[in-house]
């Protein structure tokens, strides 16, 4: 057995602490069995290991998760990038062929598939070994995970099972509350999208698409491929699937009303609450303290990105309302270390400004990179580290400055724990303007 975790999406239900690069997974909002914060990916990392799985894992992700998946998980973490986002089918045949050729899977050996994210007693991983089972023993060709639902749900797809042969009939997306508690009373169980299947299975279906012999030319054909999801195009044309049952606990922590279910601390940061607030969640990034009075049924959340303040029922219909808001991240988290814009400006001479916190760990550094139309200025805050321009390395230290021109290469590696501001003044400020280059650190 080897295990795919599809990890995407951009979370704006978890606005405004999600943003295009810190989604939904990455949010330390949970406890471990020590207390400790955790994020979703480490939560569900933890349990698969704990369950005794020791499996080669591989997560598929798109780039700009990247840091944050090895930030949260390590470095010897397998990672499979897709070149470009193509929904579900072509991330998960980029990954099985992965796994199949460079860490030699069996034809029959089974892949299970599952979400980065769900939120889950260690029973509903046990339940994993049986999709195994199920596959391997070739009583169908797909397995899916059905969770027993505990109410009639219009948020979540449902798996519709022939009671005569226990084989999977159809399924339904997303009904009304009157038709899912219809369906549950015939036995339909939730579909969590979690399904297994052969890895000779999916390599068969790909050579539909391409011409392959290794990972390398399924990767460089993967403009190719349908941009379609894996439900779409193969699970509703599979006529042999059959499915396994959990019925423990499950969650979609996919707004801030049932994430708040599961968080311990009513508050997080630099919160002040009054003994009259009620069923009310504050968390607090930001280095400015949140007093909340009297507030009850109430989720507050503050970040760079933005304030929220919401009714936790409302909170579900946030989406909406965030979809135009700014594309810029206004936080960011990477393997080494993390930044946030603390301010943006157009100037009257048509150039713009942008200033950020960068928080570099001890041991780690910025890639050394030049850019193009911006110039940057660097002033240490805290700790001590090395600073590389045009190939020339000097030592800095807090209360230090250091002056980047456009086109000149640069970089700086902590030796301990770093914060630096960062001014970038350019005709343009944007992401693109940055070519990476390769420095070797002594």
């Amino acid at each position: 057995m080897k295990i795919i975790l599809l990890s995407g999406g951009s979370g704006k239900r978890l606005w405004p602490l999600s943003n295009d690069i810190r989604s939904k997974q990455f949010l330390k909002l949970l406890k471990n069995e020590d207390g400790e914060s955790e994020s979703m990916v480490q939560r569900v990392y933890r349990q698969i290991r704990q369950t005794g799985i020791e499996t080669d894992l591989v997560i598929a992700t798109g780039k700009n998760q990247e840091d944050s998946i090895h930030s949260h998980l390590g470095d010897l973490i397998d990672i499979v990038l897709e070149p470009e986002r193509r929904d579900t089918f072509p991330a998960i045949a980029l990954a099985s062929s992965y796994l199949y050729f460079e860490k030699n899977m069996d034809r029959d050996e089974a892949v299970i598939v599952l979400p980065v994210d769900p939120y889950a007693e260690l029973a509903y991983f046990e339940t994993i070994k049986s999709l195994q089972e199920l596959i391997e023993s070739d009583k169908a060709k797909i397995g899916l995970m059905g969770i027993k639902p505990t109410y009639p749900s219009a948020k979540y797809g449902y798996i519709l099972t022939d009671k005569d042969t226990g084989l999977v009939k159809g399924f339904q997306e997303k009904p009304s509350e009157e038709l899912a508690k219809s369906l549950i009373d015939d036995g339909a169980m939730w579909n969590g999208g979690v399904f297994a299947f052969k890895a000779g299975y999916i390599m068969d279906i790909l050579k539909n698409y391409i011409s392959f012999n290794s990972f390398e030319e399924v990767e460089e054909q993967y403009s190719v491929l349908p941009k379609i999801s894996f439900d779409y195009e193969v699970i509703e044309k599979e006529t042999s699937i059959s499915m396994v049952e959990y019925t423990g606990i499950w969650k979609d922590l996919g707004t801030w009303n049932t994430l708040t279910e599961v968080m311990e601390n009513m508050a997080i940061g630099k919160v002040v609450m009054s003994d009259s607030c009620d069923n009310t969640h504050v968390i607090n990034e930001l280095d400015i303290p949140v007093t909340v009075l009297g507030a009850k049924d109430m989720v507050i959340a503050a970040s760079p990105d933005g304030i929220l303040i919401s009714d936790k029922h409302e909170s579900s219909y946030l989406k909406e309302y965030v979809d135009g808001l700014s594309k810029r991240p206004m936080y960011e988290e990477s393997g080494w270390g993390e930044s946030k814009v603390l301010d943006y400006t157009d100037n009257e001479d048509g150039s713009s400004t942008l200033t950020k916190s960068i928080s570099i760990k001890a041991g780690e550094w910025l890639q050394y990179q030049q850019h193009a139309v911006r110039d940057e200025i660097w002033t240490i805050i805290d700790g001590v580290g090395d600073i590389v321009i045009d190939d020339h390395v000097r030592n800095v230290r807090r209360g230090d400055v250091a002056y980047i021109t456009k086109g000149q290469k640069h970089s700086i590696r902590a030796v301990t724990n770093m914060r630096l501001i960062e001014v970038q003044i350019g005709s343009e400020i944007v992401a693109e303007d940055v070519k990476e280059l390769t420095w070797a650190w002594k």
